[in-house]
């Protein structure tokens, strides 16, 4: 007798596999779709967000830059800082809400609401992971702490920064900080390190500001 199955055999067989393994494997199958097409509609959502987070983001841009002129209006600081809100509330997990955040602390920094601008300063701090906008965060808000009168206080947080491309501007704002409080020797040797970590000639203010305290000490 030939070991080959009859064809009938190989149908029953197969019925047979079918009956134990049939519904495990229809299950994998629709998991398995279930995760590619999950996945696809993940990017899409993302993409979606980001197109609609950077469109409001221009939107701000050009809202922060009537807001900021002179003859701006009350109507424009105002639509300013809704979309600055919307942005955050909407789409925080964003980059484009994190600079949101720094057009609103701007806002109402000329609008001398120190405190709230610390809070949208501190609010970029604990959201975003980026070392470069931690940075940026933290030195605007040293200069809002500097014044608001706590200029020591505002020397400390820069201490903490270490982010190497931006020594030379950290340096050079402790220089305005020690010069804000009267510390002049301290501003001298902060602006002293910034020019000697700059670009030769990439910073003609900051060579004045040394300048203007080596005339002082002479």
């Amino acid at each position: 007798m030939s070991d080959m199955r009859t064809e009938e055999e190989q149908v029953e067989a197969l019925k047979n596999w079918w009956k134990e393994n049939g519904k495990s494997l229809l299950l994998t199958i629709a998991l398995a779709l279930a995760v590619v097409f999950g996945w696809k509609g993940w990017q899409n959502n993302q993409r979606i967000t980001a197109e609609n987070a950077a469109v409001m983001y221009q939107n701000l841009v050009q809202a922060v830059a009537l807001a900021s002129a002179p003859q701006a209006t009350d109507d424009q600081r105002t639509t300013a800082s809704h979309l600055a809100k919307t942005l955050k509330d909407e789409y925080g997990s964003t980059a484009y809400a994190h600079f949101g955040a720094l057009f609103s602390a701007r806002l109402l920094v000329d609008a001398n609401d120190y405190p709230a601008a610390l809070n949208e300063l501190d609010w970029v701090l604990a959201e975003s992971q980026d070392s470069v906008m931690k940075t940026i965060a933290s030195m605007r808000k040293a200069r809002v702490m500097a014044a608001m009168g706590d200029a020591d206080k505002a020397v400390a947080l820069l201490d903490g920064l270490k982010e190497p491309s931006f020594s030379v501007s950290v340096a050079e704002l402790k220089g305005d900080l020690y010069l804000q409080m009267g510390e002049t020797d301290k501003a001298r040797s902060a602006y002293q390190s910034a020019v000697g970590d700059a670009p030769q000639g990439g910073r003609p203010l900051l060579n004045l500001k040394l300048d203007s305290l080596a005339v002082k000490g002479s």
